[in-house]
């Protein structure tokens, strides 16, 4: 087994959230008197964190108003019913068949602590990952520091790790920290973007797909 850690990003790889997320910063930019971004603005700033987000999305806007953005988008986000978050087909059972055959799970994700931890405990999974970093625990993506804290967690090396995301913020930040990366294509950011991070493969269906080139 040539990995014994496989990190994975949550929004776009695991779960199919993007359209949660894109009409929730749709809605906070208009409770906060904004105009709203459209929805490829959004879906392309999708893994990083929020306030990053803010400063690509409202870049003439003060520190203050992006701040107001980010806790209405919080609001928006927590209140929501309109759109479900399920995980992409196959995922959830996939997860744990990893789990069996030996390797370790960690999630490197742009999401907050309290979202994230709401989502593990919602859909039963907190158990099946060793560890758990959000990007206001350490870094905003692509900045490796996330992954080398779970590295340091796990006392393992980049080699022994593998990187699955949907973006090139996940992929940069798995050759920021030599680790080797893996795409996904259906999440938001397409092949030609994330060939331009030297993956392993770019996968169409990665419980599928995953052990070819694993």
């Amino acid at each position: 087994m040539k990995y014994k850690v496989i990190i994975f990003d949550w929004d776009g790889t695991l779960m199919d959230s993007i359209d949660k997320i894109v009409a929730c910063m749709q809605a906070a930019a208009k409770d906060c008197q904004l105009v709203a971004p459209d929805r490829e603005a959004i879906r392309q700033i999708v893994g990083l964190r929020l306030d990053k987000i803010m400063e690509k999305l409202f870049p003439n806007e003060s520190t203050e108003k992006q701040l107001s953005v980010v806790e209405a988008y919080r609001i928006q986000y927590l209140n929501s019913t309109q759109f479900k978050t399920p995980f992409y087909p196959g995922i959830k059972p996939w997860l744990s068949t990893l789990v069996d055959q030996g390797y370790l799970l960690a999630v490197a994700t742009g999401k907050g602590r309290g979202g994230l931890d709401r989502l593990l405990d919602k859909f039963e999974v907190r158990d099946l990952f060793s560890v758990t970093y959000c990007s206001d625990e350490t870094a905003s993506k692509p900045d490796p520091l996330m992954l080398n804290r779970i590295l340091e967690e796990l006392n393992l090396d980049a080699s022994q790790a593998l990187m699955v995301g949907d973006t090139s913020y996940d992929l940069e930040m798995a050759n920021n920290a030599q680790i080797d990366c893996l795409g996904v294509s259906y999440g938001v950011h397409s092949k030609d973007v994330l060939n331009n991070f030297n993956p392993i493969a770019i996968v169409d269906d990665l419980p599928k797909e995953f052990a070819l080139y694993v």
